[in-house]
Order: structure tokens, then sequence, then C-alpha cells
């Protein structure tokens, strides 16, 4: 974790000094690594617990996301790195999971920064983690990171979005406290201000702090338990979830698309799991 503090601390000495949308920005051609190495159950347990996930059984879908944390943020606070860490929005993530990890199973992590891309409202990175046992890669993501300013492309992202939700059936109704980000954010680490506090969040451009997007598809995963046999997650974070918040989960009783809403209808989070 100590690693995690300097990374944080670098990221807000750094961020001021950094400009997004540059037109001659490039990524840093880095790959991090973390050697294999067990998982710890403290954390593991913990992580599971303000997720929702059962205590027993494989990883979590997301916890390699978790685990390989650190790494991402020692890559997006690095000098070479175009974007200021700080204020960062993630916006989407893809989960491929080759086969199940099991806690006990040492996983080796990469992590490195695979495109920039224009977006409608600032510039996203795409990030790219992997997951091996022993030389076996068992899981692998890709999740874009928004930068916001001001532009004058009126392209979309570049990422296709899981498929309409319609008219999806309530599953069940969360009350999410104020300080869910700050809970969340000491058992993954993930503590950008965004996420923290009111006033360190309306420092960028919230209202109130807002809930951590990996939290908000962890949950729907840990309520929908979709099994081993699942080939690949996508979700896209449509709308922050300011908190304290009531939000509904619902999804489609044949396990493909899920969503998240909230007040009057509106649309935090929609997903699709394909089998």
């Amino acid at each position: 974790m100590t690693s995690l503090t300097a990374s944080l601390a670098r990221g807000a000495l750094t961020s001021p000094f950094k400009r997004a949308g540059r037109p001659d920005a490039t990524l840093p051609p880095d790959r991090l690594t973390r050697p294999a190495a067990p998982v710890a159950p403290g954390p593991l347990a913990a992580y599971g617990r303000i997720c929702g996930f059962t205590e027993s059984g494989p990883l979590p879908l997301t916890y390699p996301h978790v685990l390989a944390f650190p790494l991402t943020m020692r890559l997006m606070t690095g000098h070479a790195f175009p974007l200021p860490v700080l204020g960062l929005v993630h916006t989407w993530i893809e989960i491929t999971p080759h086969r199940a990890a099991a806690p006990d199973e040492p996983l080796e992590l990469t992590v490195y920064a695979e495109t920039l891309t224009p977006h409608r409202r600032g510039t996203e990175v795409t990030m790219a983690t992997e997951a091996r046992v022993g030389g076996e890669l068992v899981w692998e993501s890709r999740s874009g990171y928004l930068s916001r300013h001001a532009t004058t492309d009126a392209a979309a992202s570049p990422h296709a979005s899981p498929g309409a939700v319609g008219d999806l059936p309530a599953v069940a109704e969360w009350r999410l406290p104020g300080d869910l980000g700050r809970r969340y954010g000491a058992v993954s680490g993930d503590r950008n201000p965004i996420h923290l506090h009111p006033l360190t969040a309306r420092l960028f451009g919230f209202p109130r702090a807002i809930a951590h997007g990996m939290w908000t598809v962890a949950r729907c995963l840990a309520e929908a338990r979709p099994g081993d046999d699942i080939r690949s997650v996508r979700a896209e974070f449509r709308a922050p979830v300011l908190l304290p918040a009531t939000v509904t989960y619902a999804a489609d009783p044949t396990g493909g698309s899920f969503a998240l809403r909230g007040a009057k209808g509106r649309v935090h989070l929609v997903g699709a799991v394909e089998r």
C-alpha cells in the first residue's frame, strides 16, 4: 500500500503540470508487472463484503482489477503519462476471464496503456490489465478513463456500448451511504478525490462525492452471480451515482443484460454478460 500512497501523492503533484488534449500527446510504452504473489485473504474478504460477493469460491470477477490498481496508478502518475490523473473518470470496462482463478493461486499482473482517443467530452485513455498463473493468461480487461476538457471534437466514445437496456425488470434496491466512496477507497486503494468528500468532488465539477464505477459493476455482478461459464462482461458507466443515493439493480431474467438505475429512471450503468 506504500507504493500506492506514493503514486497518489505523485499524481497530486504532477497533475497541475499536465494538459489534456495536446495534439502531440503520446502514451508511455512501459509494461509494469507485479511478480506472481498469493492473494491476501484479509483484503479479499473486505472487498467481498463491501461488494456483496460470497466468501467462498473463485476470485470475484472484478478483483484482479483491484489487485493491479497500484500498477495502474504508478503508470498513470508517471511523468510520461500525458493526462492528469486527478479527476479522471472511469467510463467503461470489458473483462475477459479465460478461466476461473482460485484465491490461493499466485497471480502475476501486468498493466499497460493501450490507446489514447479523442472523446466528445475530452480525451480517453484505454488501460489494459492482464493476470497470469504460471505463465497462463487467466484474466484480462480493458478500461476507459476520461480526462474532461473543452474540445471541438464531436466524436463519440470509441467503445461500443452494450445494447439498450429497455425496460429491464427491477431485481433489487440498494441504499448507498454518503461514505461509500471512502469505504470502497480504503478497500480498493482508489482514493480519487471525486469519490471521497463533497468538497473534493466539487473541485472537479461534481456536486457531491460519486460512487466508484468499479464498485457499481462489482455490486451488480455480485447480485447476478453469473457463474464460471461467462466469456466476457461489458459495462459502461453512463452517469455518476451521487452519494448518498438509492439505486435499483435491473436485469434480464436470462442473465444477459443488466443496469443500475437511480431516481426518476436515470441510468447509471448498463452492462452485458456474454456466455
